[in-house]
């Protein structure tokens, strides 16, 4: 099995804008967002990843196969902390989860992008949880901070999120 990450071309925005729906309806669990009068749940900063600098998406390929996505930007998380780069979203398809897709494509962005990042994740999310958890401290071999329930960090259900805070 083969991973690899493609940084997504403008002509590609549809595709990309395909799986956020299917990231969104299943973190809609969560956060407990409504879909628009579309049906829809839309992506408001898509178009951002063209338009301005320092935002970079990434499709998740195994064996050339579209897997998921990984979206990066250099905006912080939480503004009292010091960040060069905060994952904005990150989604694996469920057909590839639990083989080390995720942890190798996160390791590649994180080899990609070298400096200070943010992480933030949904407390109730309890797979994201352990991923993260685990990946995190595989990548830093434990030298990383958690900071539960950080204050301003709520997502649309109000529930704070956790942050984490290490190195590349």
């Amino acid at each position: 099995m083969i991973v690899e990450l493609k940084q997504v071309n403008i002509d590609e925005k549809e595709i990309l804008g395909n799986l956020l729906e299917k990231y969104s309806y299943e973190f809609s669990q969560w956060d407990k967002r409504d879909v628009n009068k579309l049906g829809l749940y839309g992506y408001q900063y898509l178009d951002y990843y063209w338009t301005e600098d320092k935002r970079w998406a990434y499709f998740i390929l195994v064996d050339d196969k579209l897997a998921g996505f990984a979206m990066v930007v250099n905006l912080p998380e939480v503004d009292d902390r010091e960040n060069d780069f905060q994952m904005a979203e990150f989604f694996v398809l469920h057909k590839y989860r639990r083989s080390g897709v995720g942890r190798q494509a996160f390791f590649k962005v994180l080899d990609m992008h070298k400096g200070k990042w943010q992480l933030k994740r949904h407390p109730a999310n309890i797979a994201s949880v352990l991923f993260w958890d685990k990946v995190i401290n595989e990548y830093t071999n434990g030298r990383f901070e958690l900071i539960k329930a950080y204050p301003g960090t709520e997502y649309d259900d109000g529930t704070l999120g956790d942050v984490f805070f290490f190195e590349s």
